[in-house]
């Protein structure tokens, strides 16, 4: 029966519900009858008024009607609170997929987990060199941490206000339009098959003639950005080659694109179409300027890089704000849809995670390798050194954008040697460090997969140095975790020279930040405070707060800074100046990297 439906012949009554918004306030079981004046005089005068009780029946009649008013009027005045937020709880639910892992985490408004749930992804290597992951595998593990995790909150799927996806960067694949199958597994960003390729490619002619045709543009302009575009490279971390690889080597590719039915897609992309049914083919600002095909000065796919090597646009994803309203899911998929308010690529999301919303700000992810970012306003930033220039977020008219630069081998070193049997447990290594006043002359150069920015060595290698019969595990473990910060130093420094940006804060997540002896050589290196938040999950933390501020989860950035706590802040010690007592063993660390470069041969 309709609430608005229910009428009482002449007179209007009136159930007191609800005193107060506390589950802890009671129901007055009062029903007031508000008589009409002409009704009153009617009565009065000995009229017959309908409600005026004559006999039991007829009270007991009232008496009935008026409870059961009470009852409806309860009923729907906790439908209602629990619509408006007061007694039914809503939440964000934000996934994460990285290289090894999908989490998905359940936030509050406080912005704490509430439930999580985690699922391992299985690269595959079908052929030397090629990394691969299922795409099947990889939905299913998706549909399994969402589900896992809400259950995890005691929640229900309902209760979902909106989804946030941040994802790995430059893995892709492509499907077809109409079936939405893929032509093949995803090429993860670590996939090397297109090396030959990118070789070839910054060996010749062209590439030759762009240099030179940028370095007289210099000369003319002095515009750093043709300074930049002289010195430019390939690379096979970037997209580009490794898709001109499949449009070569996959038929069924080339195929689809002569009828118009290719779609290209990193993660981000293939999760939004597929939690769609296929409605929805776009991706963000972050991810698609992560993909070295998209040009970020001019916000849109490069059209000149596409014509370079063959490279269709209409293959390309629509490229959205990054806190667009991307749609919402099938309710085929989790049972109900939910509004899908950001996607976001990883490092981005991160950034977006510990709050580093103003000019200067800093973050540093380590994890497998380094990712250092600071944030450098609404201009991107043009790099000589190594440096890349990506897109943060966009944000309505609010574009921000960061500088990046990365060390490769953070995280493999540290694995490394814990397969060398050099410590048991990850948690040892900062006592062992500390257990020796020094590394007894030893210098470790982490470049198993050569060095970034600055020095951008492929043929790099790592090395041990310095080894005397007396160097123990202990003064090993401390040579290997002092040039995780030297590596740190020589990111920190270049952002210094080449941004002239003062730097306000920094703020460090990821696995290894967990190690207290990086963090506190790593705050003495810099002469600056490092600060480690309470929570590590930053990229899922990231890409839930631009989804709750789209759909006013939460109101404002301010907001989310003060949801921000602090696990320990290190401050640098030494009143000699920034790692003044350091730099020995610095500058024999320095010497060390220089022999280790140009190893290998081209």
């Amino acid at each position: 029966m309709c609430y608005t439906n229910l009428r009482m012949p002449a007179g209007r009554a009136r159930c007191s519900g609800w005193t107060g918004t506390g589950s802890s306030k009671k129901p007055k079981s009062r029903v007031r009858v508000t008589v009409p004046p002409s009704a009153q005089a009617q009565n009065r005068a000995g009229g017959s008024w309908p409600w005026r009780t004559r006999d039991s029946s007829e009270k007991h009649s009232i008496h009935l009607i008026g409870v059961f008013f009470l009852l409806t009027h309860l009923m729907f005045t906790m439908m209602g609170s629990r619509r408006n937020g007061l007694t039914k709880e809503s939440f964000i639910l934000s996934v994460d997929v990285g290289t090894t892992s999908i989490r998905c985490h359940v936030y509050d408004k406080e912005a704490r987990i509430r439930g999580s749930c985690t699922s391992k992804v299985v690269p595959l290597y079908p052929e030397v060199g090629h990394v691969e992951m299922d795409p099947d595998a990889l939905w299913e593990g998706f549909i399994t941490v969402v589900k896992g995790a809400v259950q995890d909150a005691g929640v229900q799927m309902c209760q979902m206000e909106a989804l946030g996806i941040s994802t790995q960067r430059a893995t892709f694949t492509t499907w077809d339009r109409r079936t939405g199958v893929p032509f093949h597994n995803f090429i993860s960003w670590q996939d090397q098959r297109a090396a030959d390729l990118v070789k070839s490619w910054n060996r010749s002619c062209i590439m030759k003639i762009i240099h030179g045709a940028m370095k007289v543009a210099y000369f003319l302009t002095r515009d750093k950005r043709s300074l930049a575009a002289s010195l430019i490279v390939f690379s096979t971390q970037h997209v580009t080659f490794r898709l001109v690889w499949v449009l070569v080597h996959y038929k069924q590719v080339h195929q689809a694109i002569e009828e118009g039915n290719c779609c290209f897609g990193t993660i981000d992309t293939w999760l939004l179409f597929k939690l769609t049914k296929g409605r929805v083919h776009a991706t963000d600002y972050s991810n698609a300027s992560s993909t070295g095909i998209f040009d970020s000065y001019q916000m849109c796919w490069s059209q000149f890089l596409c014509s370079l090597v063959s490279l269709p646009l209409s293959i390309f994803p629509q490229v959205e704000n990054t806190g667009h309203k991307f749609g919402s899911t099938d309710p085929s998929v989790l049972g109900v849809s939910i509004p899908i308010m950001s996607v976001m690529a990883d490092q981005q999301a991160a950034m977006f995670g510990e709050c580093c919303f103003d000019v200067g700000d800093v973050k540093i992810t380590m994890g497998t390798g380094t990712f250092m970012d600071i944030n450098t306003g609404s201009k991107p930033h043009t790099s000589v050194a190594g440096l890349y220039p990506l897109v943060g977020w966009k944000i309505g008219s609010d574009v921000v954008y960061l500088a990046e630069g990365n060390a490769a081998d953070t995280g493999t070193a540290i694995k490394w040697a814990q397969e060398l049997e050099l410590f048991s447990d990850v948690g040892e290594t900062s006592d062992m460090a500390y257990s020796v006043s020094d590394s007894d002359g030893v210098c470790f150069v982490p470049s198993f997969s050569g060095l970034q920015a600055p020095l951008n060595d492929p043929r790099a290698c790592a090395s041990l140095m310095g080894l005397k019969p007396s160097t123990t595990k202990s003064h090993l473990v401390r040579a290997i975790l002092e040039s995780v910060a030297f590596r740190n130093k020589q990111l920190y420094e270049t952002m210094l020279r080449e941004t002239c940006i003062p730097i306000t804060k920094i703020r460090v997540d990821g696995g290894v930040s967990s190690n207290d002896f990086i963090l506190q050589l790593t705050a003495d290196l810099f002469g600056r405070k490092v600060i480690r938040p309470q929570h590590r999950e930053m990229s899922s933390l990231g890409a839930a707060f631009v989804a709750g501020l789209g759909v006013g989860f939460w109101m404002t950035r301010e907001e989310l800074k003060k949801l921000q706590s602090a696990d320990k802040v290190f401050l640098p010690k030494g009143a000699a100046g920034p790692g003044q007592e350091y730099n020995p063993v610095l500058q024999s660390w320095e010497r060390a990297l220089r022999r280790s470069m140009n190893w290998y041969k081209p």
